[in-house]
């Protein structure tokens, strides 16, 4: 089986460690990665002429960087059955992550976040909030800025069980297959403070994992969700954080500015979003 992996670049040094941590974590698979730069260019000098050579210089700049993205990629991985393309789009970012799905069958996309200036704080910025607000045609991973890849032995995947699962946790399993990692399922309440409904879905939950090694961790809510979390994603050595992207869901409030710009994560990891196909 071949992945399919688009990595969008602005050509920073943290869009390029979430490409590294890419590329090692699909170190021993098959994989085309494609490096996309969504060029656009804002003159906020109303009355300053730019000339369409000037434009073009730009383009060819960036178009260039791409190419050596991909020599530089070629250079660290380890793996003769790694590709490397590039994408060169002018459309807005979101839609140009759409139209690479779209086109070339990706599985996933990794990206980099800016992080926050305190080094205790987890800010996901601008860019990652709104591809997965906007991009809900597969899982995103966004990688925190300078995070050293570390082998995801262990990933939490935590969950309301309020929904009905369906295919969507495919896309756990597959990234559990890539390293033999541990599913961590963490649920913020008592177990026996589960409805009917709730206790019916962790009995699906449980078939579907019956041929993956995981785990049930019940957390008594004592506390802000986003506290308890972070102090479980410490304790258990987590390092790699999994949430499905559902319509009015605890990473919905995650997502608000004054929430995002209040956690405190004392362990930075990479996290990766699922889209649920109702909000396709």
């Amino acid at each position: 089986m071949r992945h399919h992996i688009l990595l969008p670049t602005d050509f920073s040094e943290n869009a390029w460690s979430a490409a590294l941590y890419a590329i090692k974590l699909y170190a021993t698979k098959p994989c085309t990665f494609y490096f996309s730069h969504a060029w656009t260019f804002v003159n906020t000098g109303s009355r300053t002429y730019i000339s369409p050579s000037y434009i073009d210089k730009l383009k060819n700049s960036a178009k260039e960087q791409l190419t050596e993205l991909t020599e530089n990629a070629k250079s660290v991985s380890t793996n003769s059955d790694h590709k490397f393309e590039t994408i060169y789009s002018e459309d807005f970012l979101t839609e140009s992550i759409k139209g690479a799905i779209n086109k070339y069958a990706i599985d996933m996309v990794v990206m980099g976040t800016k992080g926050a200036t305190g080094a205790k704080e987890f800010l996901l910025g601008s860019n990652s909030v709104t591809v997965i607000k906007k991009v809900k045609l597969c899982p995103i991973l966004l990688i925190p800025r300078n995070y050293e890849f570390v082998m995801p032995e262990r990933i939490a995947f935590a969950n309301g069980f309020k929904r009905s699962y369906g295919d969507e946790l495919h896309a756990i399993t597959k990234l559990s297959q890539l390293h033999n990692s541990n599913i961590e399922i963490v649920h913020i309440n008592n177990k026996d403070d589960l409805t009917e409904f709730q206790n019916s879905n962790v009995k699906a939950l449980k078939e579907f994992l019956k041929d993956h090694p995981h785990t049930f961790h019940w957390i008594p809510e004592r506390g802000k969700k986003e506290q308890i979390l972070s102090n479980f994603i410490e304790e258990k050595d987590i390092q790699l954080l999994v949430m499905i992207n559902y319509e009015r869901s605890f990473i919905e409030d995650l997502l608000n500015e004054p929430i995002i710009t209040k956690l405190g994560y004392h362990s930075i990891i990479p996290f990766m979003v699922i889209p649920h196909p109702a909000g396709s």
